[in-house]
């Protein structure tokens, strides 16, 4: 494995697709109790390819060489007078601990306030993911509240952690 500054942030491409499936089957036990269910399907280049292809999700992706290791995503994002989104992030299970799903967060919500001029990013994380709570409360996020049976992960309507993070409070139409 190589050293942490050799692990780069960057902008994900339809390309990265069979890197991408790659990596979710390598980390498929490893992000079962925290990821919705997933068809047998979804873990194929095919599959990624498309989900990578989605104009309306921003995606970054943490490459050690030529290896996937991780991804930050903006999604639902919503402009004119709410200017939100929201976020989700993971890490190869070989690479936890390192900072590097916070440098991901990071550089998300950098864009979700420089490149779209949002005022707010939100995460959900099921309750008992504390190393996902750690990431969004290094990021500056806080916790806004509690969700009953809010998505539908590991095949079980679970509760939820909401966390909120304001990027500005100027006006709407202050940023891009």
């Amino acid at each position: 494995m190589a050293n942490d500054s050799s692990i780069r942030l960057r902008p994900a491409t339809p390309d990265d697709a069979e890197l991408v499936a790659e990596a979710f089957v390598r980390n498929r036990e490893y992000m079962r109790p925290w990821e919705p269910y997933r068809p047998a399907d979804f873990f194929t280049p095919r599959a990624q390819a498309n989900r990578l292809a989605d104009p309306s999700v921003r995606r970054w992706h943490l490459a050690d060489g030529g290896r996937i290791v991780g991804e930050a995503t903006l999604s639902g994002i919503a402009l004119g007078h709410f200017r939100n989104a929201h976020v989700g992030y993971w890490t190869d299970a070989a690479y936890t601990g390192r900072g590097l799903a916070t440098r991901a967060v990071e550089e998300a919500c950098r864009a979700a306030r420089d490149d779209l001029g949002l005022h707010r990013v939100e995460a959900a994380t099921v309750l008992a993911n504390g190393a996902s709570q750690a990431v969004l409360r290094k990021c500056g996020f806080e916790l806004i509240g509690t969700a009953p049976r809010y998505s539908h992960i590991d095949g079980e309507w679970r509760d939820v952690y909401l966390f909120q993070r304001i990027l500005h409070d100027g006006p709407p139409n202050a940023a891009p």
